[in-house]
């Protein structure tokens, strides 16, 4: 049952019942915390293991057919806003262009470069710790060490939008294999508030979400490493689901499937449509 004190953002409709999100991520947080306290045998850690260990809930989203191309994974990611964060960066990459691009600003064109960037971000004291031009990934980045060793520099990548379908080319298989760290794309226009559009991603109240070349994707949803409350996790889910309903093709008539996942736990399903289910556990 759904609790009526909820501060629960958003309204899933008839398809998903809030009950059903709740009891599906308290059986995830109860799962964790059972394999924590469990005894393993040690082993030494193998290369890949940053990408397939984590402690985040996943929203797995199947679709009744193939999304089309405009909703690409990799030229185009989306962002979707969530109530609560789902970690905090401290070490921010921001990419950006090399030619200047020119800007409507109050019927005025101006010219936004990559130093003006740089001089506009260290104005606004904007919590960034590496900007990085495309040129400068194309030239010092050119192998896989490079690539790699880049990818563990920092936490979180940010991109001008108007270089994102540019970076797959470009930053190749360490960033995109698993979709850990593509860049998130952020609006950099002269008439657009840099700082509260950095924040917004910075202080992880927000999740992408990539469409893949076929039915699933999967995006975060909540941390299950106790740094966020259980209601905290229900919230996002449903800000999640409602967001991806009104972005999919036919909305919730073009959805099969939702379930909410560890990333090495079973899915566990919150909607079917196959089943005819509205929501009822």
């Amino acid at each position: 049952m759904a609790d009526s004190s909820s501060t629960t953002a958003g309204k899933l409709g008839n398809n998903v019942s809030e009950g059903t999100v709740r009891k599906a991520v308290n059986a995830l947080l109860k799962w964790k915390k059972l394999q924590s306290k469990s005894t393993t045998i040690p082993r030494e850690p193998t290369e890949g293991d940053e990408e397939d260990h984590d402690d985040l809930i996943y929203l797995v989203v199947t679709l009744n057919k193939i999304p089309p191309k405009d909703l690409s994974p990799v030229s185009n990611p989306i962002k979707i806003p969530l109530p609560h964060p789902l970690q905090s960066f401290s070490d921010i990459c921001l990419i950006v262009g090399d030619k200047p691009t020119h800007v409507l600003c109050n019927t005025t064109k101006t010219t936004l470069a990559s130093e003006a960037v740089q001089k506009k971000i260290k104005s606004l004291d904007i919590p960034i710790t590496r900007v990085l031009k495309l040129s400068n990934l194309k030239s010092d980045f050119k192998s896989f060490s490079a690539k790699r060793k880049l990818y563990e520099s920092h936490d979180l990548f940010l991109a001008d939008k108007r270089v994102v379908h540019l970076l797959p080319g470009v930053l190749g298989k360490p960033f995109y294999k698993n979709k850990k760290r593509v860049p998130v794309p952020v609006e950099l226009k002269a008439d657009r508030n840099w700082k509260e559009e950095i924040n917004a991603v910075a202080n992880g109240k927000s999740t992408l979400l990539c469409f893949g070349t076929g039915t699933c994707s999967a995006v975060k949803v909540g941390n299950g490493k106790g740094v966020m409350g259980n209601q905290e996790i229900v919230d996002n889910v449903v800000a999640a689901i409602d967001a991806i309903a009104s972005l999919v093709p036919k909305k919730w008539a073009g959805i099969r499937a939702l379930h909410l996942k560890l990333l090495d736990s079973v899915a566990l399903p919150i909607y079917d449509a196959t089943m005819g289910n509205k929501g009822n556990a």
